[in-house]
């Protein structure tokens, strides 16, 4: 395993690729208005494959800046149509409202994570069964519509899941180090539970806005 030292020393710069990558996936979502609606699904498609691709380099070698950032703005891209959906339809103060959501409980759980002696290793199994499970319910929608209240529980569902590989991936950083070949991967690990977190927390406040 690697030495607390390596995890010290490189965390900062973790955070800071996260947070890059973020503003990166901004203008992606800015970008996303230009983009014909014909090449959004292309676009998804792409960047699954680039998620398939990075799992695989995990394996053999680590992905680069460039993969990072190039996927960001791709995903912030595909991010667009339902950061438009809910803005029109909830208003764009439900899209803030969601984003500041996120940020704070992923922040919280940071910290804490950071903070806390425990080592939360032990969740990654458990994490990536529920993981499969919300994929599979995310197909399975895809041909047969959730209700409104089975769309909410997922959603909530996924707020936990997320918030759990928040605490996760923050965990294994503090606690078997972070290289500085790892950097991009890790960041792009916590983009992905940001991401995921915000359009989780963004159908809650949705659903919840539409039954007002």
């Amino acid at each position: 395993m690697y030495n607390t030292q390596t995890s010290s020393e490189f965390m900062p710069s973790v955070l800071r690729t996260f947070a890059f990558s973020l503003a990166i996936a901004f203008l992606g979502t800015m970008a996303g208005v230009y983009v014909p609606p014909s090449l959004f699904l292309p676009l998804a498609i792409l960047e699954l494959v680039m998620i398939f691709s990075a799992v695989f380099f995990r394996r053999k070698k680590a992905i680069s800046y460039s993969f990072l950032y190039i996927f960001t703005f791709i995903s912030g891209i595909t991010l667009y149509p339902i950061v438009a959906y809910y803005a029109s339809t909830a208003g764009a103060n439900v899209v803030a409202m969601a984003f500041a959501t996120t940020t704070v409980v992923f922040t919280g759980i940071s910290i804490y994570a950071a903070k806390s002696k425990r080592n939360f290793s032990f969740l990654g199994g458990f994490l990536f069964a529920a993981l499969l499970a919300l994929v599979a319910i995310s197909i399975f929608n895809i041909f047969f519509q959730l209700s409104s209240t089975g769309m909410l529980a997922f959603s909530f569902i996924g707020v936990l899941v997320f918030s759990g590989y928040v605490l996760f991936d923050i965990s294994r950083m503090k606690h078997y180090g972070v290289r500085p070949e790892e950097v991009p991967m890790m960041a792009l690990s916590l983009y992905l539970d940001f991401i995921n977190l915000f359009i989780s927390i963004l159908r809650i406040f949705g659903i919840m806005g539409s039954r007002d």
